[in-house]
């Protein structure tokens, strides 16, 4: 306990050594509620595919760019850039469903174009 507590001086470290640091992951099972199935509706833009109604099933752990995947892997967009919407918010493309607050049965829009 007491080792919690000391400077870096009290080791020896002083100006110019050089610290090797071992970064240990805790376990985030316990701290993150378990994923879940979200049935959500993905509507394009009229400019895009005539404003389609995709319903589609995902996991909240599930990234917008999983979601991107799968819509391009089912041949249901047409390779370009997109930009996703949820609640009147660009979403991440790195992000989960679960980080933008997506719930069952909310809407995600899909747009022609890049953000900056």
């Amino acid at each position: 306990m007491d080792e919690d507590f000391r400077n870096l001086s009290e080791y020896g470290i002083c100006e110019f050594s050089e610290i090797i640091v071992f970064l240990k992951n805790m376990s985030r099972l316990a701290a993150e509620p378990p994923t879940r199935s979200l049935s959500v509706m993905v509507q394009t833009s009229s400019s895009l595919l005539n404003a389609a109604n995709i319903p589609l099933e995902m996991r909240d752990s599930s990234t917008v760019n999983d979601m991107r995947q799968l819509l391009l892997g089912r041949k249901m967009l047409p390779y370009d850039d997109y930009i996703f919407i949820h609640k009147q918010r660009i979403m991440r493309d790195n992000c989960s469903l679960r980080w933008h607050g997506v719930e069952n049965g909310d809407y995600l829009y899909v747009f022609k174009g890049t953000v900056n």
